[in-house]
């Protein structure tokens, strides 16, 4: 009794560290869609000057987190940014370089716009506007888009979605294989590690986090990621992206590269969280735009395990 008691015990405690193992595949995974914590609260500004690397500007976090006036630490990395994205219009249309970021790379929780087709950002906007695109679980960041979409003008639109398509995309994510993963908590809707250095088996996850915290929190363009994957996920992803069921191979439509095209988005090299995001809103309807003809026959077989693998193989490629 004592042994099978043991064992016992050993069994419950594995599943006690593997967040994801007796996660429902029914359900959006919290790793994928992070909500800030009840009671949570931001950092108080303590009006001092924030920097980041290879800048010579400088804000206070009240100014990194002011929604209508993007922090622009690298002007010379873009063409000037237009108004609508440097500042928006109050008191509805917050400035679309505030979560994207002033050239477009955005991070785990919202889409990186750089390179992609004018069109398609146009077409997703409005999307977003007609109800036509949400997401599996409640988000923030799902619902500030509706807002805005529902505020901007066409011509707001044309000229933010020119400006993004005009700037070339650039690796900003390493993909980690690896067994154990930092342990992280929410910060401010993405996932961040905890003070020390703790870990625990990554289960079926993606853990992406930011290089450094505090240069992301400023809103740093140039912000660079480190997505943690399950050993073996970017080969099995390449199986199913080029060989695996016709049906769901990406390369049909995304190209050989994922790269997309000048109405298919590219996927290479974005973020892994974001991805699994899109796979599964597909999967479970949340996204029923014109797109979700295509891509919900693609996805509709894939379990949570092959999103990931699928994730890691496009975001391990160059953008």
């Amino acid at each position: 009794m004592t042994i099978v008691a043991a064992r016992l015990m050993l069994t419950l405690l594995a599943l006690m560290l593997a967040p994801s193992a007796s996660q429902s595949q029914d359900s959006p995974p919290p790793w994928a869609y992070p909500v800030n914590p009840p009671g949570f609260q931001r950092t108080p500004d303590d009006g001092s000057i924030r920097r980041v690397p290879n800048s010579t500007a400088g804000y206070t976090l009240t100014q990194v987190r002011d929604l209508f006036d993007a922090p622009d630490w690298h002007p010379a990395d873009h063409p000037p940014m237009p108004g609508v994205v440097g500042a928006g219009r109050k008191p509805d249309v917050m400035a679309c370089g505030v979560c994207h970021r002033a050239d477009g790379p955005g991070g785990p929780e919202n889409s990186s716009l750089f390179g992609l087709p004018a069109n398609y950002i146009v077409q997703q906007t409005l999307d977003f506007k007609n109800g036509l695109r949400n997401g599996s679980a409640p988000r923030i960041a799902n619902d500030l888009m509706i807002k805005i979409a529902k505020a901007v003008t066409d011509e707001e639109l044309k000229v933010a979605a020119a400006y993004f398509a005009s700037i070339k995309p650039r690796a900003n994510i390493v993909i980690i294989e690896t067994d154990t993963v930092p342990k992280t908590q929410v910060r401010d809707l993405f996932l961040a590690a905890l003070p020390g250095d703790e870990k625990e088996p990554i289960g079926q996850r993606i853990i992406e986090i930011p290089e450094n915290v505090e240069n992301f929190v400023s809103r740093d363009s140039r912000a660079r990621f480190i997505a943690h994957v399950p050993p073996g996920s970017i080969a099995k992803g390449r199986q199913l992206a080029t060989t695996g069921d016709p049906s769901a191979q990406c390369t049909v439509c995304h190209g050989a590269d994922l790269r997309g095209n000048k109405a298919v988005p590219t996927i290479a090299g974005r973020s892994p969280t974001y991805l699994f995001r899109q796979l599964y809103d597909f999967k479970t309807g949340a996204r029923k735009e014109a797109l979700s003809d295509t891509m919900k026959p693609a996805v509709e077989k894939l379990s949570v395990t092959d999103m990931i693998e699928l994730s890691a193989y496009a975001a391990s490629l160059v953008p």
